[in-house]
């Protein structure tokens, strides 16, 4: 039995793991927004920055009105993979304002930034997720600078609640309700491999993945459906447990390669590579890769994540999204000159094969 996989026990094996769950509280529900104020209570919070990407601005600007005095004002400036120069900007203003809690309202961007205001100062943050990103329940802070990604853990940076609200996901595109959800689903999948994988984590990931595959075709039919919404928000908050209590591995390092690096979008990014990915370490993660089949419904695993993605309206090929094929052999180079756990060995010629493979958007 692979004990990293986090399967439960057979036939009186013996199991080993370490546990650590993260502090967070959550409340979850269609208009569940409306506690926003009284969340803020519970803080102690007087002025809370609003934060969002300049695309829901508008969306944010509703949210700040049923806050009146406890609203300190609105940055939206949120971007993808958080530049410094931005997170920076962002700190001065909440310093600025008298700023004493930051309201993330969006996906990734926002949370992160208001990651990179928590990770120097006290403000605690307060999540409001638009998107299936997951990024609101975990410690992990990413800072792009010069062309390279880095990332880390702090708790500090942990939401310490999150208002997860459905109805704010039904403008969401279908487009970006499918990326997004993948790219929830790629957490889980690691989840379930990754160095310190545990049996409750892999409870919680197998179903992740189990809601969000079941939702996310469903959401593209008929997205102003509040039932398959609730069901992918539900699906995302599981895989973004996932993501920050178990490290994760090769698929993660790629797509922050391929995002820091060459400035891709990040949840199509993480949809594309998914499959190749998991391909990678198909051989050296059975355990895992089972419960991943089981929570779809088909095998091998990655050859039915691919075919859930050819069910949604999302590209297959890195070479669609801004990738070129001169890049490979860069993004290979840097994904594997530095040491880091995956279940399989991590070498450039198997890695380049999979980015060529991710590139052309080949069928596991």
């Amino acid at each position: 039995m692979d004990l990293g996989s986090g399967v439960a026990p057979l036939g009186g094996a013996v199991l080993k793991f370490i546990y650590n769950g993260l502090p967070a509280r959550v409340v979850f529900g269609a208009g569940s927004r409306s506690q926003l104020p009284a969340e803020l209570e519970r803080l102690g919070a007087k002025r809370a920055l609003l934060l969002s990407t300049p695309e829901q601005k508008d969306s944010v600007e509703k949210i700040s009105e049923t806050l009146g005095s406890r609203c300190a004002g609105i940055y939206d400036k949120a971007a993808m993979h958080v530049p410094l120069e931005i997170a920076e900007d962002a700190r001065r203003v909440a310093r600025e304002l008298g700023a004493d809690c930051c309201v993330t309202v969006g996906g990734g961007s926002t949370t992160g930034l208001g990651k990179a205001i928590a990770l120097t100062s006290t403000m605690p943050i307060l999540a409001v997720p638009t998107t299936y990103a997951g990024s609101e329940m975990t410690p992990i802070y990413g800072l792009t600078e010069g062309g390279a990604k880095k990332t880390g853990r702090d708790v500090k940076v942990l939401p310490k609640a999150v208002i997860y609200d459905p109805e704010l996901t039904l403008s969401l595109p279908a487009a970006l309700s499918a990326s997004s959800g993948m790219n929830a689903i790629a957490h889980s999948v690691e989840a379930l491999y990754a160095q310190d994988a545990n049996p409750v984590i892999s409870l919680m990931a197998e179903e992740g993945i189990r809601a969000l595959a079941h939702a996310l075709p469903l959401v593209v039919q008929e997205p102003e459906n509040i039932s398959f919404r609730s069901e992918a928000l539900y699906g995302a908050w599981l895989c973004g447990i996932a993501l920050g209590s178990a490290g994760m591995a090769l698929h993660h390092k790629l797509c922050h390669v391929l995002g820091g690096s060459f400035n891709l979008p990040h949840a199509e990014t993480h949809s594309i590579v998914l499959p190749h990915a998991a391909r990678y370490n198909y051989d050296a993660t059975r355990d895992a890769m089972a419960r991943v089949e089981r929570a779809l419904g088909s095998s091998p695993a990655p050859v039915a994540l691919f075919d859930l993605e050819s069910r949604l309206p999302i590209p297959r090929k890195l070479s669609e999204i801004g990738l070129k094929e001169t890049d490979l052999e860069r993004a290979a180079r840097i994904a594997t000159e530095t040491p880091y756990p995956n279940p399989r060995k991590v070498e450039y010629a198997p890695v380049l094969e999979l980015l060529r493979n991710a590139y052309h958007g080949a069928r596991p």
